[in-house]
């Protein structure tokens, strides 16, 4: 059973990169199990943040079908548990955030979806 997660999002220049971003921060607020790791300082090679990610078991949210962050960890030596699409959740819904920068009414609610979609899963690997 596994407590303690670290949360990977994606660091892109896009719709999707935001809500990752912003998903796995209200995440890692919300969940006293749960904390953010910077995509920049694993893929730097920063000793701080990549133990951390040796420590606790890491689960990605990437932003787009090229499934970086996933690769980016895999990449570093670092087992990724679980991992999720940020297009590939809100798909099905119909809804899609527009911005890079900034949320609007409809980038929040892709944040609700994506946020439910991930708790979905930690409750799946804590159990």
């Amino acid at each position: 059973m596994v407590k303690e997660i670290a949360l990977a999002a994606c660091s892109g220049m896009s719709p999707n990169g935001l809500v990752a971003r912003v998903s796995v921060s209200d995440l890692a607020i919300d969940d006293k199990h749960a904390l953010s790791i910077c995509m920049g300082s694993v893929s730097a090679d920063d000793e701080g943040f990549k133990s951390i990610a040796n420590e606790f078991p890491v689960f990605a949210v990437n932003g787009c079908e090229g499934n970086c962050v996933g690769k980016i960890l895999r990449d570093k030596g670092i087992d990724v548990i679980g991992e999720i699409n940020v297009g590939d959740t809100l798909e099905p819904t119909g809804h899609r955030a527009n911005d890079v920068a900034r949320l609007d009414d409809e980038g929040e609610l892709c944040v609700s979806i994506l946020k439910e979609a991930i708790e979905e899963k930690l409750s799946e690997l804590r159990d």
